[in-house]
């Protein structure tokens, strides 16, 4: 049986409130813009474990979590999505 937990992939997490720039190595690998009164993460999450740190760490800053939404599957290095 395939185990799709530990799959990584690109997401983008919306967080209210405008972080600074110095939150920015907390987030590290991730994309950083603020927009409208929020902060916008994206980049690529190695698998479950680093999302959960992401979201922990967000919880840990007490800022709220938006949205979190997974805009791609990581690529194997054939280039092809592990499915």
């Amino acid at each position: 049986m395939e185990n799709r937990g530990s799959r990584g992939g690109t997401y983008t997490l919306v967080i209210r409130g405008e972080l600074d720039e110095k939150f920015a190595y907390l987030f590290n690998g991730m994309q950083m813009e603020c927009v409208a009164g929020t902060t916008v993460l994206n980049g690529d999450v190695a698998d479950q474990a680093h999302l959960h740190g992401y979201i922990a760490r967000i919880e840990e800053l007490g800022l709220e979590l938006l949205s979190l939404k997974q805009t791609a599957e990581l690529q194997t290095e054939r280039g092809q999505s592990d499915r």
